[in-house]
């Protein structure tokens, strides 16, 4: 039976169901304290898996296209801040000052990996540089995403819990850097361990994200989350997102375009430079802000997650179809050998 259209992925359910059970029955005491160790363990698995996957010849490969890195980079850690930055007057009055903590801090955090590569594999663009673009986003994002959170959220309504940047790069270094380095050195051993057992490690990809969001929210609940966030606030962060997500994707286009792209680095381009990672964005959030303030400054990303998911998808499958009709009459117009 074909899944009804209108029907979140299961990791979305999967995420609505943690939200849910965080907000009904949310970890506190010792409970909390045994999750938030578990949830360091897990996340530190994720990115030590995700070292394990890059192999050098992706990087050897796409390196060397240095403007299409630029123009990713510049998208990710330059555009999308200054939008957040400059709509202020028109987003703010739509969401609660602690939502639009999390809209800025959305818009600071570096690119997905997985999803970017897949959408630009699925659209037919560039891979070797998307993997390159994609994986060196994750890695500056490390050092640029608390430069941008100490430079754009002093103090933001008592949600910055640590005022060292130098301390919090540390942090985020060893929590997330470390082990994807230690995967990526491991990875002559146990890279074929990891591609051949890739549909049950994604449950270790998803699985530690799930558990970072029901610390973060049990610990946003117990300080009494929802009584916070009325209902029309929910709903404007919905418009919040669908604008930075249109915005973003129509000023890839036009850069690439107008910088004079191919059609495969174009779509390269839109794809990683249009999208945040939450992967990278959950447990950053645990480093850089109190434990009562994250679920509130969570949930803008979960939403655009979700929205740029579906957007990027049917994006995608328009690519393909543009790439199919181009080489159609290529194929028809070549000599045929007897």
């Amino acid at each position: 039976m074909a899944r009804p259209r209108f029907l979140p992925d299961n990791f979305t359910l999967a995420l609505l169901t943690t939200v849910a059970l965080a907000s009904l029955l949310p970890a506190s005491g010792a409970v909390a304290h045994f999750f938030e160790n578990l949830t360091v363990a897990a996340v530190a698995l994720l990115f030590f898996l995700h070292g394990a996957k890059l192999s050098r010849d992706a990087i050897v490969a796409g390196i060397s296209h240095w403007r299409l890195h630029l123009v990713v980079v510049s998208a990710t850690f330059v555009l999308f801040p200054l939008l957040g930055w400059a709509l202020k007057p028109l987003l703010l009055p739509l969401v609660t000052p602690d939502l639009y903590v999390g809209v800025i801090y959305l818009c600071v955090l570096p690119a997905t990996v997985q999803s970017a590569i897949a959408f630009t594999a699925m659209a037919r663009g560039n891979m070797p540089a998307a993997i390159c673009s994609a994986s060196a986003s994750t890695l500056l994002g490390i050092v640029i995403t608390p430069l941008l959170v100490g430079l754009l959220m002093p103090e933001a309504n008592g949600a910055s819990a640590h005022h060292d940047t130098l301390q919090n790069i540390g942090r985020i270094t060893l929590q997330l850097l470390v082990p994807f380095v230690a995967g990526h050195l491991m990875r002559p051993w146990i890279g074929g361990f990891v591609k051949r057992h890739a549909p049950v490690l994604k449950f270790v990809d998803q699985g530690s994200i799930l558990l970072v969001v029901y610390t973060a929210f049990s610990a946003a609940v117990v300080e009494g989350l929802w009584s916070q966030l009325p209902l029309p606030a929910l709903a404007g962060l919905v418009v919040v997102c669908a604008v930075l997500l249109a915005l973003a994707l129509v000023s890839t286009t036009w850069l690439a375009r107008r910088l004079g792209f191919s059609k495969e680095d174009e779509i390269t381009i839109v794809f990683c430079g249009s999208k945040k990672s939450l992967a990278s964005g959950v447990p950053m959030a645990k480093v850089l802000f109190a434990s009562h303030a994250v679920g509130a400054i969570l949930l803008p990303l979960m939403v655009f997650h979700q929205m740029q998911l579906m957007v990027c998808a049917v994006l995608a499958q328009r690519y393909a179809r543009r790439a199919e009709l181009v080489q159609e009459p290529a194929a028809q117009a070549a000599p045929t050998g007897r």
